[in-house]
């Protein structure tokens, strides 16, 4: 199936970089920049672009081309309003073509920014994961009516790949908290049976004093399992249990009763 619209190479080879960078694994840091100096390079009239993303239920700057950007999301959110608090709670992007005009529907952010910076132009996009809020997109210029339609046209198109950006981060950060979870919990559970082995009680009994240990020494539970295991592979060398139960390796009581004491 073919299109009538052309497509704009130095677009398409800015979003073939930019893929290339998540499936490459890229951290988190280096792919927000990628989407702020995509819109910088690919939006007509844009001269500064910045990347606003929730943190435990505040927004802050993840990205930002320059100081002039992050000086923006800054008074925005000093004032509590502006293109991207605007994009964040309405449902279509919010577009200001001249700041100065006086007819801003943000007056204290317009006010600030004509005064403070050189920007007399903006549009915000909102940035959704599966219908949550989860960010924002802003573009800036710094002449009226620098950003016309047709940049807003080609800014939700990088704001909608900005989304699947921070999917992929989500989902890769997610993955690896799983793991981290996995691998402590096999700790715990050959520490448990340590303890088991070293003091001859039950499992339940082996969990309380690994419990108990970790609130005395404020240690969180898996970092004191994981002192346990060291203790016991440093005197006797590594455990060799296919099954995770150190129990099973026959190793002396005496070094892992130590490493608990």
């Amino acid at each position: 199936m073919t299109s009538d619209v052309p497509v704009d190479p130095t677009i398409n080879d800015v979003f073939k970089q930019m893929s290339a960078l998540i499936y490459a694994g890229a951290d988190s840091g280096s792919i927000h920049q990628a989407v702020v100096d995509a819109a910088a390079r690919l939006v007509e009239g844009c001269d500064h672009a910045s990347l606003l993303v929730r943190t435990r239920d505040r927004f802050v700057t993840a990205a930002s081309t320059d100081d002039i950007a992050r000086r923006i999301d800054q008074i925005e959110l000093e004032v509590g309003e502006g293109p991207c608090v605007d994009a964040i709670l309405d449902e279509a992007y919010q577009h200001d073509t001249d700041l100065t005009d006086g007819t801003t529907p943000w007056p204290r952010f317009a006010e600030r920014i004509v005064s403070e910076t050189p920007v007399r132009s903006a549009i915000g996009y909102r940035l959704l994961l599966d219908g949550d809020k989860v960010g924002a997109l802003n573009l800036l210029s710094d002449v009226p009516h620098g950003l016309t339609a047709k940049s807003a046209d080609v800014g939700a198109v990088i704001a909608s790949f900005a989304s699947v950006a921070i999917m992929a981060i989500r989902a890769r950060e997610e993955a690896a908290t799983l793991r981290q979870g996995l691998q402590s919990n096999r700790e715990i559970g050959r520490a448990v049976g340590l303890l088991m082995a070293a003091h001859h009680i039950s499992g339940d009994e082996a969990f309380e004093l690994l419990r108990s240990t970790s609130q005395e020494l404020n240690m969180k539970l898996a970092k004191v399992a994981s002192q346990i295991i060291e203790g016991q592979e440093s005197q006797f060398g590594p455990i060799h249990d296919p099954a995770g139960d150190a129990t099973s390796s026959g190793r002396g009581a005496n070094g892992t009763a130590d490493a608990v004491s």
